[in-house]
């Protein structure tokens, strides 16, 4: 059995002739943050509505906690906690009284369960403020005050920090790695924001048109797109051999057969060349390069880039 609490698998949404989303495999596994990364269109929120049984399927299958989700919506869904789109509330209430109407709606058992939430958001009980005089970061909060009201394993959050200024950002930021570190939760955020999703997400999944381009963790990319030597040779297995041996070096991946990327950069890159050219090595280039996250988007995505 494998450890993704959600797994798609083909998943493909046509709204008339137009394919919205394209055979699109997520996997999210127990315990993570998973960042749908793509621009405003590129097909996200389709993808929660679908997992949410919000959307219909045209093709493909969704797992939830190992079980396809059709026919097993009441066993399922009430251990999933959602923000999408706007959240709705009544202006005129507080938001404890709007938080106990949907508690009494959705027959949350726990008697604390309304001032648990808000204090995880750091939102006051009993606070006398009508949600309509709240700031777009207090809205936010509420929203996600109400997705963990009922206490859910897992947390589906469209564009949480959409609109917010850097300060609510942060502070969301927060609250989400709070949620998964301290509470244990499985966490789906969407986001056409690079660098909120970096500083957030454990796996990360890049979506445009519809189609999912790459699924990785977030180190992984890190990796591919840190600081590196990029050495073009004649021989790389040759070329590899003699700097594994005279200059211990370990932390290098080879891109085809004249090209190698060596992530340590403090190497001397004289005596590099020099002993190489030695051993009948031919070194037709070497240089530092510094692609960053927002160049390697821009290239899979063939444009470009994402805020």
């Amino acid at each position: 059995m494998n450890d993704f609490v959600i797994e798609t698998k083909h998943l493909t949404k046509v709204y008339g002739e137009q394919e919205v989303v394209s055979k699109v495999n997520l996997h999210i596994k127990k315990g993570q943050i998973y960042g749908l990364l793509g621009r405003n269109g590129a097909g996200k929120t389709t993808i929660m509505k679908i997992i949410l049984g919000l959307t219909p399927i045209t093709s493909g299958e969704v797992t939830v906690f190992g079980k396809n989700i059709k026919g097993r919506e009441k066993q399922i869904y009430p251990r999933i906690g959602a923000i999408i789109e706007t959240p709705g509330f009544y202006p005129n209430l507080t938001g404890t009284e709007n938080l106990e109407i949907f508690a009494k709606l959705r027959g949350t058992a726990s008697p604390h369960a309304v001032e648990n939430a808000l204090k995880i958001v750091g939102l006051h009980y009993k606070d006398k403020k009508l949600f309509g005089k709240y700031s777009l970061g207090m809205k936010q909060r509420l929203g996600i005050a109400n997705a963990i009201l009922h206490d859910p394993e897992v947390l589906i959050l469209d564009e949480p920090t959409n609109g917010l200024d850097p300060i609510g950002i942060a502070e969301m930021r927060d609250f989400i790695k709070h949620l998964s570190v301290e509470c244990g939760k499985t966490i789906l955020i969407s986001s056409h924001i690079l660098s909120e999703i970096s500083l957030l997400a454990d796996d990360i999944g890049i979506i445009n048109n519809g189609v999912l381009l790459e699924e990785s963790s977030m180190s992984q990319l890190e990796k591919k797109n840190r600081k590196y030597i990029l050495l073009q040779v004649s021989d790389t297995p040759k070329a590899l051999l003699i700097l594994e041996r005279q200059f211990n070096l370990k932390d290098y991946s080879v891109q085809d057969s004249h090209s190698l990327r060596i992530y340590d950069t403090n190497l001397n890159m004289g005596e590099i060349n020099k002993a190489l050219v030695m051993q009948n090595v031919t070194v037709t280039s070497s240089g530092i390069c510094n692609d960053t996250l927002e160049d390697y988007f821009k290239k899979i995505t063939g444009g470009e880039g994402i805020a």
